[in-house]
């Protein structure tokens, strides 16, 4: 008796049709697409907060500005918006100036800030909750967006390791740079 042809879903026979190349670069600029719109909507719903109440001791002095954490969802949302743009291009994306950049800047800054962020974040709140996010704060800033502050950076860019291949640069000057950005904000 003959089997009966299984009936898939148009999406995954195309998918299917589609070279391991071609699929590759879909996965990464629908991966790319994707974590650019949740970082921007990230920002944007922080943003929105700029003309409400805030509590007593929240964005004194520089605002958002001086938090690393609102300055790392800028990083993120950068380096992934250049990264779809990236894999949108036509042509060889892998040595134009544009890839280049973007691996310089989620080799230097984008992994090593965002997984610092989640880390000492988590840490500290670990030990003592008002050191980092007073309780205060949780009416100002639901659950979710901590989470999407302090939590998500991380599988989101162990998910970008896994889905494109990096460049690293050399390792003084990715050190020389990141020296220098992290001074920088340390003394303003």
């Amino acid at each position: 008796m003959d089997e009966p042809v299984p009936c898939y879903p148009v999406q995954f026979v195309v998918l299917l049709s589609l070279s391991s190349s071609e699929f590759s670069s879909s996965v990464k600029a629908a991966y790319h697409i994707s974590a650019f719109s949740w970082y921007a909507f990230i920002v944007n719903c922080l943003a929105a907060k700029d003309g409400e109440d805030l509590p007593a001791g929240i964005f004194v002095y520089g605002g958002p500005w001086k938090y690393l954490t609102f300055l790392n969802l800028l990083l993120q949302m950068t380096f992934f918006g250049l990264a779809a743009v990236n894999d949108l291009q036509p042509g060889k994306q892998t040595e134009s100036p544009l890839k280049k950049c973007n691996d310089f800047l989620f080799s230097v800054f984008g992994f090593p800030v965002g997984m610092f962020v989640v880390l000492l974040f988590w840490t500290i709140f670990a030990y003592d909750r008002e050191l980092v996010y007073p309780a205060s704060i949780d009416s100002f800033f639901p659950p979710w967006i901590n989470h999407a502050m302090h939590t998500f950076v991380l599988p989101i860019s162990l998910g970008e390791v896994l889905v494109q291949p990096h460049t690293y640069p050399q390792q003084k000057h990715a050190l020389a740079a990141l020296t220098l950005v992290g001074l920088s904000y340390l003394s303003w």
